[in-house]
């Protein structure tokens, strides 16, 4: 990761002056320090884009029950920037996370950018791909577990490549409950989503 020399004093001045200042790629703002984020790792992009792929594909089967989930312009991957609650020291404040479903009111709301800030409705549903190590299982099942139930999203979902499994939490008063993980042939239970007519292993075929 390589840290640029701007110091922000609020987001709201990083938001007013990021532009400007020509950044190309991802970054996070830590203790007023951008920080850039390393590129996508392969698997866990696939995995992403796997399940965009699904989402999109219920909106063209009228026979499934509640298909018309929502619009697919509301589905994003890895471009949506979340702005999320500082809660313990060297806590980013902003995530970009790897599958994002917006509400309607944000295609109005990120006409200039795709940014999603506190004073915004939270996303509907936002899903991460647990990376390989600690460090990375951590920051996906705790760190923004509790920055995203702090936010308000109602729904989050851990995408487990190492189990192949998919866990589905649920925001209950400030924070997350598990509905269930699924694997294999299990279909994915979601509140946010009913009818979705998905497994945990159609997320992992290649």
């Amino acid at each position: 990761m390589a840290y640029t020399q701007a110091k922000f004093a609020t987001f709201e001045d990083y938001l007013a002056h990021s532009d400007e200042m020509g950044l190309v790629g991802r970054f996070q703002l830590i203790d007023g320090e951008l920080v850039e984020l390393p590129p996508e790792s392969e698997p866990n992009d696939f995995v992403a884009d796997n399940l965009q792929f699904y989402l999109a594909m219920l909106q063209e089967r009228p026979e499934v029950a509640n298909a018309n989930l929502f619009p697919r312009r509301l589905v994003k991957t890895h471009t949506c920037e979340v702005q999320v609650p500082v809660l313990q020291p060297k806590d980013p404040a902003n995530r970009f996370p790897d599958l994002v479903i917006l509400q309607e009111e944000h295609l109005e709301l990120t006409q200039r950018r795709l940014t999603i800030t506190l004073d915004m409705p939270p996303p509907r549903l936002i899903a991460e791909v647990v990376s390989p190590g600690k460090t990375n299982r951590d920051r996906d099942t705790i760190h923004k577990r509790s920055q995203y139930a702090a936010l308000g999203v109602p729904e989050y979902w851990l995408i487990d490549p190492d189990g192949k499994t998919v866990t589905v939490l649920a925001l209950n008063a400030e924070d997350y409950q598990v509905i269930g993980t699924f694997g294999g042939s299990e279909s994915i239970q979601s509140q946010e989503l009913p009818g979705l007519a998905l497994t945990a292993e159609q997320l992992f075929e290649e």
